[in-house]
């Protein structure tokens, strides 16, 4: 046991002279290696450059203007109902589902807004289904569904959810706005 030990202490003294001619080593070549760095520098710069492109070249060939379709979520006050989670369906066809943190939701109370949804959407007449679940008034659970019938053009258009307490019925409500 002590030879091991003793063997252990050799190597760690063998590593740390090996580490001292490396950095003895460095020392010298820090002249090119500070032109190697800022050529780094300039190919990050490059990449990042390049990645920004590409995704916009990406958004452009998956969600093409003519029929981009957007759906966003609004939360205002939020005193009467604590959103759990939302349900989107298109047409029929489950398209987006999310269940909300602490930190979600108080993002949204503070005014944020949330893309539920963006995709490709077909001009013509769509029926959208928003499906709310949470904590109504007095902690009841509390499910409600919004039903949107839009008539989709050749531009993008953009579906705003909103959810506003109505302090006179003390009860939220659900609307919905279409932005073109």
């Amino acid at each position: 046991m002590m030879k091991s030990f003793i063997y252990s202490i050799l190597l760690l003294c063998l590593s740390f002279g090996s580490m001292a001619q490396e950095a003895e080593t460095e020392a010298e070549a820090e002249a090119p290696a500070t032109e190697l760095q800022q050529e780094i520098q300039d190919l990050k710069k490059q990449v990042l450059k390049l990645n920004r492109n590409l995704f916009i070249l990406e958004e452009d060939l998956l969600f093409p203007s003519n029929t981009q379709f957007s759906v966003f979520l609004s939360m205002d006050a939020g005193q009467l109902f604590a959103l759990d989670s939302v349900q989107l369906k298109i047409d029929d066809k489950l398209v987006s589902s999310h269940l909300y943190t602490e930190r979600e939701l108080n993002a949204l109370k503070r005014g944020g807004v949330q893309r539920l949804y963006i995709g490709n959407l077909a001009s013509g007449e769509h029926e959208i289904i928003a499906i709310f679940t949470g904590k109504g008034p007095n902690e009841r659970d509390y499910r409600r569904g919004e039903t949107i019938l839009i008539d989709k053009g050749s531009d993008p258009q953009f579906v705003e959810l909103q959810i506003i307490d109505n302090p006179g019925k003390e009860q939220p409500e659900f609307k919905s706005r279409v932005w073109e």
